[in-house]
């Protein structure tokens, strides 16, 4: 197959272009490395393109398959208006080549959108962004609802990714990642009182795993990409201790953030698992021990 994935130097983005090249696809990348890492392509053979899918661009190259995951991910990102510019044009920009080049439509959206709701949280639950990247992926998914009867398009609602090639990206980079760093340094791991909070942790082989099965989903729709399994910042930096042979005791301090902050995320599957055929194969310790050499680099 033709495929073009935009912000395909990224962390989810070069994963997967490197894993459909192995499977003997034809790829093109469009990123700005703006915020990725050229490096994550090493050992890539397609195309590179350097350029912001944000703005106008001509492509002529007809692909059976479009990924969008090129976006600003960074939600402490200061400027609002170009977070909302930058993330909905880049979208709309590559939705209408989709259209025009008769490709399959599959994007990037975000556990983000759920805010502070019920968990485990489904697809048709009332959404409630707590920040500007979270409401821009909100009004992306519902221009993406009047598609679903026009072209195969998927929306993938990411949960919390973790694993190779995210070193890049600092603050905005996973928390396994973040803790295990600080604990490798001998600083003890810092989380907010009572460390309680939990989040359903993913490893990018599975994400990427997901994303290549949206190629053919039953049905286009929007669908929640993790394990169905919450855990504890408590319980996970056992988890870390174990995986980096650490010991290091936790620090707590205030939830300086309390209103955008999401408590607890936990995907309902059921619809991931029926329409793409997809559900988890790794468990958190076993990706957790895999990623760690990542870590103690």
């Amino acid at each position: 197959m033709n495929i073009l994935i935009t912000g395909g130097a990224g962390f989810i983005g070069s994963n997967l272009a490197l894993e459909l090249e192995k499977e003997g696809n034809d790829i093109s990348v469009i990123d700005n490395l703006s915020s990725s890492k050229k490096e994550n392509l090493k050992g890539f053979h397609g195309s590179l393109i350097e350029a912001d899918v944000s703005k106008s661009i001509r492509i002529e190259n007809n692909f059976d398959v479009i990924f969008h995951l090129a976006s600003i991910t960074d939600t402490t990102f200061q400027n609002n208006t170009e977070m909302y510019r930058q993330n909905l044009a880049g979208f709309l920009n590559m939705l209408n080549l989709a259209i025009e080049k008769k490709s399959k439509f599959i994007y990037a959206s975000s556990a983000g959108v759920y805010g502070n709701g019920p968990v485990p949280m489904r697809e048709n639950q009332k959404l409630e962004p707590l920040n500007v990247y979270a409401h821009s992926k909100k009004i992306i998914d519902d221009i993406a609802e009047k598609f679903f009867d026009k072209l195969h398009i998927v929306g993938l609602r990411y949960f919390n990714v973790f694993g190779p090639k995210e070193d890049y990206k600092g603050k905005s980079a996973s928390m396994i990642y973040q803790l295990g760093k600080r604990m490798m340094q001998g600083t003890r791991p810092g989380i907010f009182i009572d460390g309680e909070q939990k989040r359903d942790h993913i490893y990018v082989k599975d994400v990427v795993n997901a994303t290549i099965l949206a190629i053919n989903a039953k049905k286009s729709g929007i669908y929640n990409v993790g394990t169905g399994i919450a855990t504890t910042f408590n319980e996970l930096i056992s988890i870390l201790n174990d995986a980096l042979s650490t010991s290091m005791e936790t620090e707590y301090f205030e939830n300086p953030i309390k209103d955008v902050y999401q408590d607890n995320t936990q995907a309902d599957t059921r619809n991931a698992e029926k329409y793409l055929n997809f559900k988890s194969k790794f468990k958190l310790k076993d990706a957790i021990k895999e990623y760690a050499g990542e870590i103690k680099k």
